[in-house]
């Protein structure tokens, strides 16, 4: 049986930040654009006859250009169906260009060599945003090291989309502006207010809720000196602690200072065991890993001084005696469902 025994610790960590780091302001975003097109000029890569709407498709663009021929004529293997989509930065005005990205919805074996025909790109309301074509861009190299990409059914057009409508965005004549915390937080809202209230002396900022602080400008500067200026404050930022972990590949991230509170639990032939004690125990025939850790050799039980009982630690300990990635991940999360772990366990 595999015995472990850590001792408590609590950390409460804070870090110092710019507010641009932590809050978006309401209202400049990107937007997503789609649209759906053909690609041209395939070696023989493109869509089968089992795609209907391709052929559809080529047809109805035929048509168009007063050719009239039934998709079911259409034997074509050099065409494939595709979705386009782009963001549109904030404040893009017509004539800026967009990075476009292409990917094929039929049975296209590859984009490799293929040309977009010209796509509009429409925002969620239906309207036209954007003007996308061009040649499509594959890039990298495959599994087997040879030329093309390892997933040549999507590509990229470098600058392939122009922008054809301007989405309006008025901050300049805004006396009032919202900032949006990209974590719910009242702590960090709370800070956000009395720091932009002690840079400019004066009550601009008002937290309304955990994630809202409102800005009202100053009468000697314009709106965009302001948030330039505000988003270059330095905050005192309280940061959420979270477990990150990848099922996939066995790869845990956690901070160095997310605490575990007491527990007893067992997981196959491990024994976990926290408790709180002052002095760090070396029982005989024990090895002495560093000055905070002991691991007792006749019993695989594993000693932590107190102060050191951190998720970090756990994992360190559970690797040194030999319990595989799937273990340790089962072991967080049973601690998580339990409450001996508060910080937020996130699996990707």
């Amino acid at each position: 049986m595999q015995k472990i025994i850590l001792f408590l610790f609590m950390l409460t960590t804070i870090y110092a930040a710019k507010i641009s780091d932590v809050a978006n302001v309401v209202g400049v975003r990107d937007n997503h654009l789609i649209g759906y097109s053909l690609v041209v000029g395939l070696q023989k890569t493109g869509d089968g006859t089992t795609s209907k709407f391709t052929l559809q498709s080529i047809a109805n663009m035929l048509k168009a250009m007063n050719i009239d021929m039934e998709s079911a004529d259409i034997k074509s293997k050099n065409v494939a169906a595709v979705v386009v989509t782009a963001e549109l930065a904030p404040f893009a005005r017509q004539g800026d260009k967009l990075d476009i990205t292409v990917s094929s919805i039929g049975d296209a074996k590859s984009l490799e060599g293929g040309t977009l025909l010209m796509t509009p790109l429409k925002g969620v309301d239906g309207k036209i945003y954007a003007l996308a074509q061009g040649a499509i861009s594959i890039g990298g190299r495959n599994e087997k090291g040879g030329s093309g990409a390892s997933h040549p059914t999507a590509g990229l057009i470098y600058d392939g989309g122009l922008v054809e409508r301007e989405i309006s965005i008025d901050l300049y004549n805004q006396e009032y502006v919202t900032l949006s915390l990209r974590e719910s937080n009242f702590q960090n809202s709370v800070s956000i207010q009395k720091t932009i209230n002690q840079f400019y002396n004066t009550q601009v900022a008002v937290a309304m809720d955990s994630r809202t602080v409102k800005l009202k400008k100053p009468q000697n500067k314009s709106m965009i000196e302001f948030l330039a200026e505000v988003q270059e404050i330095d905050m005192d930022y309280s940061i959420k602690n979270k477990i990150v972990i990848n099922e996939r590949t066995g790869t845990i991230i956690s901070g160095v200072g997310i605490h575990i509170k007491p527990i007893i639990m067992t997981h196959g032939n491990i024994t976990i065991k926290i408790t709180e004690q002052g002095d760090l125990s070396k029982p005989a025939g024990s090895m002495v890993v560093d000055n905070n850790m002991v691991i007792g050799l006749n019993e695989n039980e594993l000693y932590t001084k107190e102060g050191t009982t951190t998720v970090a630690n756990l994992v360190r300990s559970l690797q040194k005696l030999g319990a595989t990635p799937k273990d340790i991940i089962s072991i967080l999360e049973t601690m998580k469902s339990a409450g001996s772990i508060t910080a937020e366990l996130k699996l990707i």
